[in-house]
């Protein structure tokens, strides 16, 4: 019998909320004065405000998550898939009707630093508040002149996917009060200006811990494990952790390696690929050096993941089958060492993306190829072609056994059944 047939849900989602309210329903964003509301309708108007907050979108990658494919921009209608069902992304022109044309900078404010609409409802955490509450009100200002600057689009939001009980909303306050701490970034006056830049884009617009963090069975971050690398739900990809100290998921990267990814899709040690290629194709190839760089030396500041228990290294029986296919598919571009060609075809040994715990990576990556994003400092990226077609299950899981397992990797072998999984899952 399926849990909320049983009865016991209802008093338990009724103490979730009051506990949620009383513990968070009543705080709320101080109103603006008439004197700032005054100067913040005048500011929108300022073409240099505009430009700038067209920057920081661009930073925040706004437009991917609120333009459907084949959609106008920001117009909203995408679908995101959570867990607990589908959100639709809403449209952010400035349509009156079916987008913010009626929107207050304060009702803007209030979304982003608090994650409440128009008229007080909670959104839901798909919006990523959790890390926007962090951005600045000159730079939330910034990015709300530019949204009101847009063409508007009349197009009416989709309808929300959610099952019961998560389409309950007030059920949220007791998310928030578990998961959600509201407030703007706050420099560390013992860092320097390059790590708070960093660590203010990382945190904040770049919303970097929305992927890069595992989450629990309620779909909230685990914040003890910041940038320690996880799943991403629905999307079948494994984000890694991005520390670059000893043991990090980084490791051996240097801040140059980070740059040239963010800017280019390529570098000396890696290739952006899967959701993370679209972040630099949409996003993080048009910042600007010193954003890059800032965000570079942040990471490098990360410290490395506890190491886990270190399993007995098995070698999976399939090794020989899997040099096999490596010598026939893989070898001519990431060569018979695994280090690939720098800037052209990925290192595979060393390379935390094939070792990640889980194997998806590589195995999705073999099924469906390696797409580097276009960019304009790599207009013509080398691709992998995808092996779905030419090989079965049980070939793909030997490949990618013997890829994890050669070298210096010593990551688990994956089962042909693993590949199964994910052979038909959605690209993005």
């Amino acid at each position: 019998m399926k849990w909320w047939r049983r009865g016991w849900w209802v008093p338990a989602l009724l103490a979730a909320v009051v506990l949620g309210w009383l513990y968070f329903g009543r705080t709320g964003l101080t109103a603006a004065s008439p004197a700032q509301r005054e100067a913040d309708a005048a500011a929108l108007r300022d073409p240099a405000l505009i430009a700038r907050g067209e920057y920081l979108a661009t930073a925040g990658d706004c437009a991917a998550c609120h333009t459907a494919r084949d959609g106008q921009r920001y117009a909203g209608g995408r679908s995101l898939g959570t867990p607990f069902g589908d959100v639709p992304a809403p449209n952010i022109t400035p349509d009156p009707d079916t987008g913010i044309g009626r929107w207050s900078f304060d009702d803007f404010w209030r979304a982003l630093h608090e994650g409440k609409g128009r008229q007080g409802e909670l959104l839901y955490p798909v919006f990523s508040y959790t890390s926007f509450t962090k951005v600045s009100r000159d730079d939330a200002l910034a990015i709300f002149a530019y949204l009101k600057s847009l063409p508007p689009v009349q197009r009416p939001d989709t309808a929300l996917g959610l099952a019961f009980p998560y389409n309950v909303r007030s059920s949220l306050l007791a998310w928030r009060a578990l998961y959600f701490k509201p407030g703007e970034f706050k420099s560390d006056p013992a860092k320097s200006p390059e790590w708070n830049r960093g660590a203010y884009l990382v945190q904040g617009l770049g919303h970097c811990n929305e992927c890069h963090t595992t989450r629990d069975s309620l779909g909230g971050i685990e914040q003890d494990r910041h940038l320690t690398g996880g799943q991403i739900p629905q999307l079948d990809w494994y984000a890694p952790d991005l520390s670059t100290q000893p043991g990090g998921g980084l490791d051996g990267w240097r801040a140059q390696d980070i740059v040239d990814l963010l800017k280019t899709g390529q570098s000396a040690k890696g290739a952006a690929f899967g959701p993370m290629a679209d972040v630099v194709r949409n996003s993080t190839q048009h910042l600007s050096d010193a954003d890059l760089q800032a965000v570079a030396v942040y990471l490098q500041s990360l410290p490395p993941r506890a190491p886990a228990a270190a399993a007995p290294f098995v070698q999976a029986a399939s090794h020989a089958q899997g040099g096999q296919l490596y010598a026939q598919r893989c070898a001519d571009c990431h060569g018979k060492d695994g280090r690939g060609v720098a800037g052209v075809y990925p290192p595979l040994d060393g390379n935390t993306s094939v070792t990640e715990p889980t194997g998806i990576n590589a195995i999705r990556s073999v099924l469906l190829g390696g797409f580097a994003p276009v960019t304009a400092g790599n207009p013509q990226p080398y691709s992998m072609p995808p092996f779905a077609q030419q090989l079965g299950d049980a070939d793909v899981a030997a490949v990618v056994g013997y890829i994890r397992q050669s070298w210096s990797n010593k990551a688990a072998a994956v089962q042909p059944a693993d590949v199964g999984k994910y052979r038909n899952t959605p690209s993005d």
